[in-house]
């Protein structure tokens, strides 16, 4: 699942592409994706103005309103010639007035596209679904949230609705580079290492952002670039080899469902 430093990326990609440009025509081949029933009609003959991004949300701004749009495992846009073969897995196709086109790919189909007519609207449905990302974050507040909960600390850096835009890959460093085992239940994280963790994630987090996310098996922006982080990682996927700190193990687990690599010595 692309995770922050992979939406940023993409963010970047759309930016250098389509702002400045106005929709000339819309292919929806895929309805359940669109969430918003007038959403051909919201895009024909307005322009793109700006691209943002929270979490793992991009915000494609036009003139005239908001294209909410979520990636989720395997969503990802393409810029190509208007006229080129419209491919499967491509459902949704936004034309454009410079005889290019911005599609849709999603393998999984598990994308989601909303049409909000205002940011205020944008902001009321992502409160109810987004915490703060980690360079926003106020440890004593998020130390209040979790100090009575028993779940795994890796769990509590997956929720959304409490640290914004961390996705496995990167819980993992998180944690590794924070000496904190990920089965270490929430409630006896101290603040210290509450801020050790918060401090870390910022600095994974950036230092993504700027190799231009992670890519390990299908992460792809905009016309096939990838990601360079996968080179920078210390323990996700490292299973068998030494640990970089100890020289003991990396093993995999399981938390919350999730693939998970730590260091049982460093990370007790």
């Amino acid at each position: 699942m692309p995770e922050l430093p992979e939406v940023e990326t993409v963010r970047k990609a759309l930016e250098k592409n389509i702002i400045g440009h106005r929709v000339i025509d819309v292919d929806i081949i895929l309805p359940k994706i669109v969430k918003s029933n007038e959403l051909k009609e919201k895009l024909i003959n307005h322009t793109f103005t700006q691209i943002k991004r929270r979490g793992k949300w991009l915000l494609i701004m036009l003139d005239n309103g908001i294209l909410l749009s979520h990636l989720r495992m395997e969503g990802k846009y393409y810029y190509k010639p208007s006229n080129e073969e419209i491919l499967k897995h491509e459902h949704v196709i936004i034309y454009l007035d410079n005889n290019m086109s911005l599609r849709y790919v999603d393998t999984r189909q598990f994308g989601l596209m909303h049409w909000f007519d205002t940011i205020e609207d944008v902001d009321l449905y992502l409160s109810e679904r987004l915490g703060n990302e980690p360079w926003d974050i106020k440890v004593t507040d998020l130390y209040h949230k979790i100090h009575k909960r028993t779940v795994p600390i890796k769990n509590i850096l997956l929720d959304q609705k409490l640290v914004s835009g961390i996705g496995n890959i990167y819980a993992d460093e998180i944690l590794f580079i924070s000496k904190i085992s990920p089965l270490r239940p929430a409630n006896q994280i101290t603040i210290k290492e509450l801020t050790k963790l918060v401090n870390s994630s910022s600095e994974v987090l950036q230092k993504a952002i700027e190799l231009g996310g992670t890519t390990i098996r299908n992460f792809e922006s905009e016309m096939g670039q990838t990601g360079h982080y996968q080179n920078k990682l210390l323990v996700h996927t490292k299973e068998g080899l030494p640990c970089l700190n100890c020289n003991n193990r990396i093993v995999k687990i399981k938390v919350g469902g999730r693939g998970t690599y730590y260091c049982p010595d460093c990370q007790k």
